[in-house]
């Protein structure tokens, strides 16, 4: 009986002892953050299917009940935001490759092509990365409006195509100027990269006797896979969301050629008030491309944060 008592009293002092009330903490901690960054998104997923009466009646984190379970305001919201998607993707999706594309071409040559005045061309770069928006906005709507109307140019050409309009050809000049301000960062993020990988592949392919664009093609282009991925996502979330390049070269919201960024204020807005079922639904379709865009380079995305990028 004493050996059976001695045992249970040393088997609560190992409980005792591993009691870490730090790492209790820390779980505790953990979960509050969680909750605290998860609630926000919680409360939109719910009023997104309420009625305007459930929103009214129920607490923001309550679940829609069934009187007050509604679709109306996603089919709103899709039929509002429809063809915001199309020119928007019409814009972003070229305008991310572009400005990938070119921005790992300067990058491979301001990293692994000798040649002289190199150190002047980061310089610029640079520049091009810290200036400002809002510094460039009205340049940009004379240049494009006034000295080289290229929307104008190119209509007739959209006309022709099966599936666009004419309209289209006013984000032809957004694309364009995407792709021009989105260079700069791409190609810092790039050379960051390409600083990182060993010289002896571009030294070995050099005494092949491949040129610079063949040891771009062959060697650089299939080694950047996982950078692609990771400067795609980030780009084409930064031009998708974009909205003053937008609000400044299309003439308003209810044109046409609008894109999703310039209609998403006014979707669910009234004289009678806010209606925040459709404003969170429009919200969750609106952002929908971009987790897209994650989830199909999520693998690439880890491969190049994880190898340096």
């Amino acid at each position: 009986m004493a050996g059976s008592s001695s045992d249970q009293t040393f088997d609560v002092a190992s409980l005792v002892e591993d009691f870490d009330l730090n790492r209790i903490g820390q779980y505790v901690l953990v979960i509050l953050f969680i909750g605290f960054f998860l609630a926000p998104l919680e409360t939109g997923i719910m009023t997104a299917f309420k009625t305007n009466r459930a929103v009214a009646e129920t607490i923001p984190l309550m679940p829609p009940l069934a009187e007050g379970f509604t679709l109306d305001n996603m089919t709103f919201a899709l039929n509002a935001l429809s063809g915001a998607f199309f020119n928007s993707l019409f814009m972003a999706i070229p305008a991310t490759i572009g400005s990938v594309l070119f921005g790992s071409m300067a990058a491979y040559g301001l990293t692994m092509v000798d040649w002289r005045g190199q150190m002047g061309m980061l310089v610029l770069f640079l520049i091009g990365i810290f200036l400002p928006y809002q510094a460039v906005l009205v340049p940009l709507a004379r240049f494009w409006n006034n000295i080289f109307p290229l929307a104008s140019m190119i209509k007739p050409l959209f006309v022709a195509a099966p599936i666009l309009q004419d309209y289209h050809a006013n984000l032809v000049p957004l694309m364009i100027t995407h792709i021009a301000y989105g260079i700069p960062i791409c190609t810092i993020l790039f050379r960051s990269y390409y600083q990182g990988l060993p010289s002896s592949y571009v030294e070995a392919a050099k005494i092949d006797g491949a040129s610079i664009t063949k040891i771009y093609r062959r060697i650089i282009l299939p080694i950047s896979k996982p950078m692609f991925g990771v400067v795609f996502i980030y780009q084409f979330t930064q031009i998708y969301n974009e909205f003053l390049f937008a609000f400044t070269l299309i003439t308003g919201s209810d044109t046409p050629e609008a894109v999703v960024t310039l209609i998403l204020p006014a979707v669910g807005a009234s004289t009678s008030g806010i209606d925040f079922g459709i404003r969170m639904s429009a919200a969750f379709l609106a952002a929908l491309p971009t987790l897209i865009i994650y989830v199909a380079f999520a693998e690439q995305f880890a491969e190049g944060l994880k190898s340096g990028g």
